[in-house]
Parts: structure tokens; C-alpha cells; sequence
């Protein structure tokens, strides 16, 4: 009877061990079978960076941008750009640093939807930039807004009190218009950042700046008159730019730089949960 016992005992154990550990084993096992090598693994000479979205914190990419200009195997690197633009500064941060990335590999702008204002800047320096035939490019402008509430402020019964040090400290407020000074301080700095905007376009592109209204004025051209601009070189789909820069990099056989397996899975089931989301919301149901 006590070896009965300790028999059950036993399978019990084991069972409980497995109820409480099953899911994990399960996971260490497609682990392995992610990761477990498969014959010689050989390293990738080409690689993919996304500018997505607005540009306002660029420290990933920027960092990707470092990590492939530092990788004596990565020959050529495709920047995949889909961004309605963003802010001056880091657009002009991401320009820099695909110029600098130029020196040693070559570099191929894919412009998949949007490449205009800022995101465009930030491809500008490319070897070249290839556009899906429905993309938009341009948007070559700056554009400084702010609201006026003085009105509504006054019928809240809200007032401002204003302590500063230089004339210019308020320029911008919106409490109040806008003095005439202040305007045409505002005004003078849009214009140095066009200017500044203009000028590394028509270095990158060979553009001439005296001809800046008709590529320049902040209009956005639909690829293929983006190309008759000179804003893009060619017209193509993804499949298209990718050849074009294994051409342009002289790589024998192409291998792309692929993310981690765990980090595409992780990325699947994101796009999922957020598909899910948007369905319960907003899904329309016929009854």
C-alpha cells in the first residue's frame, strides 16, 4: 500500500510539474527550433532601415544608421520611407547622417507612400531614390504656426501676468497677436530654414535654386511628376528597389539583414493585437 502511495504520489508530481511548466517548455521549444543553426549561416551584406511615421525622436534610427556604416559587411543599405515629414531639427539629424553613411556604402531612398517635407530632407542624400508610382514627394517648405485665444481668454475672464528678459521671449505666444516685430523676427527664421532646406536639396539633386518655385514651394508631386522635377530618379515597387541597390552595391548574392526571430514574432502578434482592436471598434457588421 505505501508503495502505491508513493507510485501516485509520484505521477501526480508529474503531472503538476507539467501543468505548471507545460506552456513554458512549449516556448523553450520553438526557442530552439528558431534558433537552433541550420548548416553555415552566412552574413548579410545588405541591410533595411524605416523611416515611418513623424519624424520627432530618430535615436533608433539614427543608431541603426551607425551600426550598418560601422559593419565592413553591409554593402549597401535600403532607407524604407513612409513619413508624412516632422520637425526641422531631427529631419536635418537624419540627412547628416545618411550623407555620412554615403562615404562608405551605398544608399537607396524607397519611397513606399509618403516621402515629403521633413521625411523627404531626411532621404535627400540617398545615391538614389526610387518611388512607388503612387507615392507623394515633395511637400519643400516650413511652415510655423500658433493659435490666437486672446479672445476666448477674455470671455473665460483668464488674464496673462509675463515676466522676461529680451525682446523676443514672447515672439510666438498665444495669448495675444502677434506685435509686428515679433512677426517679422518669426517670419525671418521660417525663411533661413527654407533656405537651409532649399540649398541641401539642390546640392543633393543638382537642382537649380533659382528655380526653386516650381520644385520647391512646398507643392506635393505625385511620383511621376516628382520625377520629371528630378525630386526622385526612377519609378518602381519594393521588389525593384531591392535589385537596384544589390546592382548599385555589387553584391554577388544578396542577403538581407533580417530582425531577430523572436523580434518578428513579438511584431506579429502587435500588429495582430492591434488588428483585433480596430475590428472591435470599428469593424462594420451586417445583422
Amino acid at each position: 500500500m505505501q508503495i502505491l502511495r508513493l507510485i501516485f504520489r509520484g505521477i501526480f508530481g508529474i503531472f503538476k510539474f507539467i501543468n505548471n511548466y507545460f506552456k513554458a517548455l512549449i516556448f523553450l521549444l520553438i526557442l530552439f527550433f528558431v534558433f537552433a543553426p541550420s548548416g553555415k549561416i552566412k552574413e548579410p551584406n545588405l541591410a533595411r532601415i524605416d523611416i515611418v511615421g513623424t519624424i520627432l525622436d530618430t535615436s533608433e534610427i539614427l543608431e541603426s544608421l551607425e551600426k550598418a556604416r560601422l559593419d565592413n559587411n553591409i554593402k549597401g543599405v535600403l532607407l524604407y520611407i513612409d513619413s508624412p515629414g516632422g520637425s526641422l531639427s531631427p529631419s536635418v539629424e537624419l540627412a547628416m547622417a545618411v550623407k555620412r553613411l554615403k562615404e562608405s556604402k551605398k544608399v537607396l531612398a524607397y519611397a513606399a507612400g509618403n516621402m515629403a517635407s521633413g521625411s523627404y530632407y531626411a532621404g535627400v542624400n540617398a545615391d538614389t531614390i526610387v518611388a512607388n508610382p503612387g507615392a507623394f514627394i515633395g511637400s519643400i517648405g516650413v511652415i510655423m504656426q500658433g493659435a490666437n485665444i486672446e479672445n476666448l481668454a477674455k470671455n473665460l475672464g483668464v488674464s496673462e501676468q509675463v515676466v522676461k528678459a529680451g525682446e523676443f521671449k514672447e515672439a510666438g505666444t498665444f495669448m495675444r497677436s502677434w506685435s509686428k516685430q515679433e512677426r517679422e523676427s518669426l517670419q525671418g527664421l521660417v525663411n533661413d530654414a527654407y533656405m537651409l532646406f532649399v540649398s541641401d536639396v539642390a546640392a543633393a539633386r543638382n537642382l537649380d535654386v533659382n528655380k526653386k518655385d516650381e520644385w520647391a514651394n512646398a507643392r506635393v508631386f505625385l511620383a511621376h511628376n516628382a520625377l520629371k522635377m528630378g525630386l526622385i530618379d526612377s519609378l518602381g515597387n519594393y521588389f525593384d528597389a531591392q535589385d537596384t541597390l544589390a546592382h548599385l552595391s555589387m553584391v554577388d548574392e544578396p542577403i538581407w539583414q533580417e530582425k531577430p526571430a523572436i523580434e518578428k514574432i513579438m511584431d506579429k502578434f502587435t500588429k495582430q493585437g492591434i488588428n483585433s482592436l480596430f475590428s472591435a471598434f470599428f469593424e462594420t457588421k451586417i445583422k
